[in-house]
């Protein structure tokens, strides 16, 4: 049986595949991508641009930046940071001296400004988080605002949830955010208790059986809890049980480090769990703030709101920009190590510069695709001077950025296109030597129960785990 093409379909198709190419030239960034996507269209034709357009469009992008744009993602242009009293902002001399270039970078992707008197105070593992978050929790007078991309309907779920809805009970107004596709970690859904209690509850782009769920991989991974505008937790930690380190088998446990923030930075949290809030609900929540003490001398800090509604990479320029300013040593630790091409550029550079760059990975990975991606990445770094090392188990979701023990980027995102292209992000920024000093402590430690990786360890791999890790390398963008 042959098929029977008919000239104009023929001419219709291939006219659908020509735009469909210049389409991909016009508006793939990267040459690779748009390449791919091209030959895919001239060689498949109908097929090919149908699925450009079903899965090579990052509509969820497109239209975000089109509301920001129009005024739609904010909760209510008046109410936003004219009149919420955020504070000052950081003092003129930061943008001379130590700072200069990073600050210079960070301004121009930035739509928050830096904020001077805030304290910022270092929680490890659930042990420390989990009882800070919940005394907050049963000390709020006002609102809470919780957003997370898991939260589990485990031990630990439950007191969450427990909390909650005692504060609802005596007045607090609560709102509570969890991602659509993270809450489904664990069943029943942790949504189901907290909507019983009568405990405003949203969904971040839910997994259903429309066109949206084609853009599963648009999750928000950002971790907020503010309360009463005046305390705030940040960092990578989930709201789950694994945290607690100490009673989880170690096999399953999750250590990380999350973080509690006083001062005026606080708000600049509290203005993007609201902008979430809009965009997820399309509901305008009222911009709550209680008189804010300043705390002179201290921290300064910005919150950095990455995600696909904005117009930069703003987490990728930052980090660029923070490598090229960096000057003796530069500290990562991060879950997921799958940097593009710049990236990778980019610590070569300042390895060969003469920094000292040191990367410290899990072990023994949740997500053993990712990680063998990232051993297959791991020689060209090594090659040039950057050292990495292998933290063993419990695995490791702490996500830390250090520079010269003077400046950190803390928060949810890690060193993956998932954080620095899709998934809506917060870090902070910090500009305080003590802090950073604090971290490099907390880096220390983890390094020297660390294992180093040799070049020669990852080139002696046997060919057969070599060509599996560079088979996953190909997907390194998707991943």
């Amino acid at each position: 049986m042959t098929l029977d093409w008919h000239p104009p379909a023929v001419l219709f198709l291939s006219l659908f595949s020509l735009f469909t190419a210049g389409h991909a030239i016009l508006h793939k960034r990267d040459p690779r991508a748009g390449f791919g996507w091209v030959v895919t269209c001239l060689v498949f034709l109908g097929v090919g641009p149908a699925l450009y357009w079903i899965f090579g469009i990052n509509r969820i992008r497109t239209h975000a930046q089109k509301l920001y744009r129009l005024g739609y993602w904010s909760h209510k242009t008046e109410t936003s940071r004219g009149k919420s009293g955020l504070g000052p902002s950081a003092d003129r001399s930061f943008h001379s001296g130590l700072y200069d270039g990073i600050l210079k970078v960070s301004e121009k992707v930035n739509r928050h400004p830096l904020m001077a008197g805030n304290k910022i105070e270092v929680l490890r593992n659930g042990e420390e988080a989990y009882p800070a978050m919940l005394e907050a929790i049963q000390n709020a007078r006002k609102f809470i605002c919780l957003c997370t991309y898991i939260f589990d309907s485990d031990p630990t779920g439950e007191a969450f949830g427990r909390a909650l809805a005692e504060a609802q009970r005596r007045g607090v107004q609560v709102w509570v955010m969890v991602d659509g596709f993270g809450e489904r970690y664990s069943r029943p859904r942790i949504s189901r208790f907290l909507r019983r209690e009568g405990i405003p509850t949203a969904r971040f782009l839910p997994l259903t059986f429309s066109i949206h769920s084609l853009h599963f991989n648009l999750r928000n991974h950002r971790k907020i809890l503010v309360v009463d505008g005046q305390t705030g937790f940040t960092g990578g930690m989930n709201i789950r049980e694994r945290h607690w380190v100490g009673k989880t088998q170690k096999n399953k446990a999750v250590s990380d480090i999350h973080f509690k923030v006083e001062g005026p930075v606080v708000l600049e949290l509290q203005e993007v769990f609201l902008e979430d809030w809009y965009f997820a609900t399309r509901e305008s929540l009222p911009w709550l703030v209680h008189p804010h003490p300043l705390l002179p001398g201290e921290t300064a800090c910005r919150a950095v709101s990455g995600g696909p509604n904005e117009d930069f990479e703003k987490i990728n320029w930052i980090l660029l920009g923070a490598l090229s300013w960096a000057r003796r040593r530069i500290r990562i630790m991060t879950p997921y190590f799958v940097p593009d091409r710049v990236m990778i550029y980019a610590l070569n550079t300042a390895a060969l510069r003469g920094i000292e760059i040191e990367i410290i990975l899990p072990e023994k990975n949740n997500l053993p695709f990712v990680a063998w991606a990232s051993r297959a990445l791991l020689w060209e770094m090594l090659q040039n001077g950057v050292k990495f090392y292998y933290q063993p188990p419990p695995f490791s979701h702490a996500k830390l950025f250090i520079v010269d023990e003077a400046y950190a980027l803390i928060g949810s995102s890690n060193w993956d296109p998932r954080s620095f292209r899709l998934n809506f992000e917060l870090d902070l920024e910090v500009y305080d030597p003590t802090v950073a000093q604090k971290l490099s402590s907390l880096f220390d430690h983890a390094r020297s129960r660390s294992k180093p990786i040799t070049l020669k360890d990852v080139q002696g791999d046997p060919l057969a785990i070599r060509l599996r890790n560079s088979f996953f390398k190909l997907f390194s963008p998707y991943l």
